[in-house]
């Protein structure tokens, strides 16, 4: 690198940064983008000198309050995906590359507290930069390979000096410790999508196979991880290759392939987590004739042996199309999908039956092709998602999707109406579109997305990605469609876009018009009398309940509103009434301030719930549905019950809401 300008000269590329910097920032938002290639130019320049990226972190927040982002995939941070940030600096154009670097100096100084951003918090920041660090450690403890110096040039060692600056900046065996537990706390809540925890556990590995790291009391729980994925049982424990591990089996007796069965089944049920030679296991099994062991394999109760048995059939065409090594995780969502005894409903199995001779519409096939790869065919990528969806209805995340709407609706389909969901799936990929009716007039998603197209979906399940843009677009004009209300739209969205069982009583604590509290403390006792055991008559709830929240962030700040979805109502072990919902976003534990922490496990929940004390959760809720037939005419709730909400509320987000009406 260039030497430093001596202390008291003026260093000429660093004036000319500044300049640019302050033209970016004088221009106006319609011109942003004629000044930001200059600044992105400079600053390739100074991140090639030593000390350049230090100056270039001091500068990160003042370029993106100035513009340098807008117009850009990185202008909303809270939005970017870690996975997609190596290939961005080992295969992106220049700018494309510095662009990447001054995000992560940007989110750097989010994370140390150096700056705030509207959207996102600096433990979330922290997040993210722990998952960059996890999914590149490769890149850290070795040098880029020739190819990337080839590529990068002068850049490489700038990448180099970068992962090294955030890994300095954030701790080596915090980062170690920490992205162990975070692999397992993610995996506490059953996510479909686990392509980055796998990535990351590989990662792990590798660091680990190196020697030389003290891992603590986290070597355990990396020992597992790692051997639930590369080596669970004893026919695989020295990761021979697919190949190898199939010449194997062919050698095994009953009782060794027996004991197989139950390795991995043992390790699935107890991690989440499929090891790819899982599937080759199942597949050998059918083909040889042994599929008595399958249940074994998959783990089964009694409740899902006898689902096996009654749809024998079914469940091995199923295996036979959609279970492959590139799909071994769908394994956990047939087994839970048996568990669930969705079969015995009369529509399930001849729709599984019409999705297994699906024959997909060429734009489909491209959409699911260029997002999951082209190693298997779209039918079988889609299958092998729809079998997950099922067998997880709880895991499905919003991944890079703005609208959490569609990824609730999707859960709530498969957990409550998953004939109606295998509907909608065979008809948008066959057709390109969905037709669902708002009020009695139909809406067809074809048409709005050709006149509004969709991003494409990314860092999601396959259905996600087939469905969610038909959802979105109908979503939105279903929105703009009572726009001219003057009251929310949710009043009249939620009931038809999601079901016939949505209360159609709706109660909102905030005045649209003004985003004051109206009647605050009515909307808490409706809350309580509608859902709280207590004061409801010992009523569980029926069906699940769309809800809408104010997310704060860890200070108690509010973030925005979003979409969840109330599972249930109950006691857990320490006697705490609690609400257990789904929450829509990639990771449902979040701290929310003033000790309002969101439980994944532990406090009763079931795999993909979150939770909290239900005076914790009344206390961030501003929209629910009720059931207008019930009588709450009583509403005999205690004041000290509502008191306690409303001061939660009041000292987070609704602290500049008041109103006298509140």
């Amino acid at each position: 690198m260039h030497a430093v300008t001596a202390p008291g000269d003026i260093d000429p590329l660093e004036e000319k940064l500044t300049h640019a910097l302050h033209a970016l920032e004088q221009a106006r938002p319609f011109a942003k983008m004629r000044h930001q290639g200059a600044l992105l130019d400079l600053s390739a320049r100074l991140l090639q000198r030593e000390g350049g990226l230090e100056r270039l972190h001091a500068l990160a927040t003042r370029m993106d309050r100035a513009g340098l982002f807008a117009g850009t995939d990185w202008d909303t941070p809270a939005a970017l995906l870690p996975g997609l940030v190596r290939h961005t600096l080992e295969q992106g154009a220049k700018q494309t590359v510095v662009l990447e670097i001054l995000s992560q100096l940007r989110m750097l100084a989010l994370a140390k507290g150096e700056a705030e951003h509207p959207n996102l918090t600096a433990q979330q920041a922290r997040h993210f930069l722990t998952q960059v660090l996890a999914l590149n450690l490769a890149r850290i403890f070795a040098a880029a390979s020739e190819a990337e110096r080839v590529r990068l040039g002068g850049m490489a060692p700038v990448v180099d000096h970068l992962f090294h600056f955030l890994l300095d900046e954030i701790g080596y065996q915090q980062i170690l410790g920490n992205l162990i537990e975070e692999v397992w706390r993610i995996l506490a809540q059953r996510p479909i999508q686990l392509d980055h925890v796998k990535s990351m556990i590989t990662q792990i590995s590798i660091v680990m196979s190196q020697g030389g790291v003290d891992l603590g009391e986290n070597r355990l729980g990396a020992d597992r991880l790692v051997s639930a994925l590369f080596g669970p049982t004893q026919g695989c424990l020295d990761d021979p290759g697919l190949a190898a591990y199939r010449q194997r089996l062919d050698a095994m007796d009953r009782t060794s392939l027996q004991q197989e069965a139950y390795g991995f089944a043992r390790a699935m049920h107890d991690t989440g987590l499929v090891s790819d030679y899982h599937a080759v296991l199942v597949r050998w099994l059918l083909g040889n004739e042994q599929g008595e062991l399958l249940p074994d394999a998959l783990g089964l109760s009694s409740t899902g042996v006898d689902v096996l048995r009654s749809y024998q059939q079914l469940v091995h065409h199923l295996i036979e199309e959609a279970i492959h090594p590139r799909t071994a995780q769908t394994l956990y969502g047939l087994a839970m999908m048996l568990e669930r005894c969705i079969l015995y409903a009369p529509p399930i199995a001849p729709a599984l039956w019409r999705q297994l001779a699906l024959r997909v519409s060429a734009n489909t096939g491209t959409l699911l092709g260029n997002t999951l790869g082209r190693d298997l065919a779209p039918e079988q990528q889609l299958l092998a998602g729809v079998i997950s969806l099922l067998g997880l209805p709880l895991g499905v995340g919003q991944g890079n999707n703005p609208t959490c709407q569609a990824a609730r609706a999707l859960s709530m389909w498969s957990y409550n109406d998953p004939d109606y969901l295998l509907h909608i799936i065979a008809h948008a990929a066959r057709f390109d579109g969905l037709v669902m009716h708002f009020e009695g007039a139909p809406l067809h998603s074809a048409r709005l997305l050709a006149a509004h197209p969709s991003p494409s979906v990314l860092d999601t399940d396959p259905v996600s990605i087939l469905l969610v843009p038909h959802l979105d677009a109908i979503y939105n004009e279903m929105g703009r469609l009572c726009a001219h209300r003057g009251e929310d739209p949710h009043r009249w969205i939620n009931p038809e876009f999601h079901g016939w069982w949505v209360g159609r009583a709706f109660v909102i604590a905030v005045d649209v018009a003004s985003g004051k509290l109206i009647n605050f403390d009515a909307f808490l006792r409706q809350f309580y009398a509608s859902y709280h055991p207590y004061y409801n008559g010992n009523q569980p709830l029926i069906h699940p309940q769309p809800a809408g929240i104010a997310v704060t962030d860890s200070r108690a700040q509010f973030v925005g509103w979003h979409a969840i979805t109330i599972i249930r109502v109950a006691l857990d072990q320490e006697n705490v009434m609690r609400v257990y919902f789904f929450n829509p976003n990639n990771d449902s534990g979040q701290d929310w301030g003033n000790g309002v922490v969101v439980s994944t496990q532990g406090q009763g929940e079931r795999y993909g719930e979150s939770s909290l004390p239900f005076e914790q959760l009344a206390s961030r809720l501003y929209i629910f549905h009720d059931d207008p037939t019930e009588e709450l005419d009583e509403f005999d709730v205690p004041g000290e019950e509502i008191q306690r909400a409303r001061e939660l509320a009041v000292n987070s987000w609704a602290v500049n809401r008041l109103s006298p009406k509140s």
